[in-house]
């Protein structure tokens, strides 16, 4: 199984130009041939920079999850479920106002142009099933078409299991699932959340959640060539927040319990709490540290990230350990508020770094 020492989430920041061009009325074949221009460059700054595994930066989407609603009946945009952020509210994610149902695969646009000029592994993101009964589940609109937020959250499932398998066996080397919504039983508040405003058990609900996702991950997890990422995070909109706290609460069932290859996991600020819970990371997993932030510009210290590898390397093997920014550069297609050069010194960082700690990228 590889191991990519120097990692990324996925998503890069969009080029002003590709912005600019989708607020205006650019014709559609003109609009994907500057998302072609702005992906190879993308993934030459990638190149560039040592990187073993490559994302076309999520480019062609508007949110990290865009892929979903677009690719299914039953979702509308419309302002999602409010949620309270660090800073202004994030709510335009789409809404179900109709059964889950597959239209077209996801990613398939994606991935043709990714095989055609990719320098070498893949990296493809989906986003949880468990993502959107939180925030796309609302009340007086899902409700009358769906008697539960369980019944919507294994509606969404198969998509996503059919995704991941297509994926698999198209060959892509580096598939990964977004879910942040595992948070929501790190955060005491998030938790009265669960319980008191969706109405279910948080024990339950976590249950629901890895067997959502193991439904997506079986019979993937350990095929030759194929290797399957989950990346956890607290919210990630505009250089925002969410939900905070340490992995403590979900950390022997979720690393023992999810049939997944490695693990991406938020490092960057206090907020996520100490490395003592890697103390549960079975033998053969991975941890991926995102220890280098996408929600400022400031430029950490090399050697200070390379302390924070060793003092993970405690609880957990070094040679289970690799590297990355603690999420993606733009969940949105707006983006974290960094700029390109700024992002792109952070890269720098991850590959310095991982080759100092482990001798390669």
């Amino acid at each position: 199984m590889t191991t990519y020492r120097a990692d990324h989430v996925g998503s890069f920041l969009r080029p002003v130009e590709l912005l600019v061009a989708r607020a205006g009325q650019t014709p559609i074949d003109q609009l994907r041939e500057l998302e072609d221009k702005c992906i190879i460059e993308c993934l030459c700054q990638q190149r560039n920079r040592g990187f073993n595994v490559f994302s076309d930066g999520e480019l062609r989407r508007s949110t990290f999850m865009s892929d979903f609603n677009e690719a299914v009946d039953g979702m509308a945009d419309g302002d999602a479920v409010q949620r309270q952020w660090s800073g202004a509210t994030v709510a335009k994610l789409g809404v179900a106002i109709g059964k889950i149902r597959s239209k077209r695969r996801m990613t398939r646009h994606e991935i043709a142009f990714l095989k055609a000029h990719s320098p070498g592994d893949i990296k493809m993101t989906l986003p949880s099933a468990n993502q959107f009964p939180a925030i796309s589940f609302k009340k007086g609109i899902t409700d009358t078409v769906y008697g539960s937020y369980t019944e919507f959250l294994w509606d969404c499932a198969p998509v996503i299991a059919r995704e991941v398998r297509a994926l698999a066996e198209e060959g892509v080397q580096y598939i990964q699932i977004d879910a942040p919504r595992y948070s929501y039983f790190i955060d005491a508040k998030w938790r009265r959340y669960v319980q008191i405003e969706m109405g279910l058990d948080p024990e339950a609900a976590f249950s629901d959640a890895i067997k959502v996702d193991n439904s997506a991950l079986d019979g993937v997890t350990g095929w030759p060539g194929v290797f399957t990422c989950i990346h956890l995070c607290r919210g990630n909109n505009r250089s925002q927040w969410y939900a905070e706290g340490g992995y403590d609460p979900i950390a022997e069932r979720l690393f023992n319990e999810l049939n997944v290859d490695a693990f991406s996991l938020e490092y960057d600020t206090p907020r996520s709490g100490g490395f003592e819970p890697l103390r549960f990371v079975p033998k053969g997993k991975t941890v991926v540290l995102g220890l280098i932030s996408t929600k400022v510009g400031e430029i950490e210290s090399a050697d200070a990230i390379a302390g924070r590898i060793e003092e993970a390397a405690k609880y957990v093997p070094l040679e289970q350990l690799a590297l990355s920014p603690q999420c993606g550069f733009a969940s949105m297609a707006e983006g974290n508020l960094v700029s390109e050069d700024e992002q792109w010194r952070k890269m720098d960082l991850v590959a310095e770094v991982a080759y100092r700690v482990w001798g390669t990228t």
